[in-house]
């Protein structure tokens, strides 16, 4: 169990502290939604999250396959709906290697992204479209 503080200090801003290490990070209403999108948005989270966690379980496939995937980059664009209600809508996930893997290792690392935590824990209406743009 990790435990995560948050504590509300007004005008649309939350301070968010990752208990176990210390760290923390600054939330903002978007300006969409009456913030003023000073930092990132609770649903900008998530999408930090979703891209994160594929990076990183790629990682640890590759560690385990000897691969450095240092320099890989993933670009998330986070579109939101409004009907029925506000949520989020896509989640565009394009993941870039800049430098050259096999076929073999390629399946084994898109595997992982697609089987990484937070993509299996978000609700299956988010549409999740995800791009591999692998070097040639």
């Amino acid at each position: 169990m990790v435990k995560i503080e948050i504590v509300y200090e007004g005008h649309l801003h939350c301070k968010a502290v990752h208990v176990p290490s210390g760290k923390s990070l600054e939330t903002d209403a978007p300006k969409d939604n009456m913030g003023k999108g000073e930092s990132f948005s609770p649903t900008d989270l998530v999408a930090t999250a979703l891209g994160s966690c594929m990076l990183t379980v790629m990682g640890i496939a590759a560690r385990n396959l000897n691969i450095d995937l240092t320099g890989i980059s993933v670009m998330v664009s986070k579109e939101m709906i409004t009907a029925p209600v506000r949520r989020i809508g896509k989640l565009a996930v394009h993941i870039k290697f800049p430098m050259h893997v096999n076929d073999e290792h390629k399946k084994k690392l898109e595997h992982a992204a697609l089987t990484c935590p937070v993509h299996k824990s978000l609700h299956p209406d988010i549409l999740m479209p995800i791009e591999f743009d692998w070097v040639n």
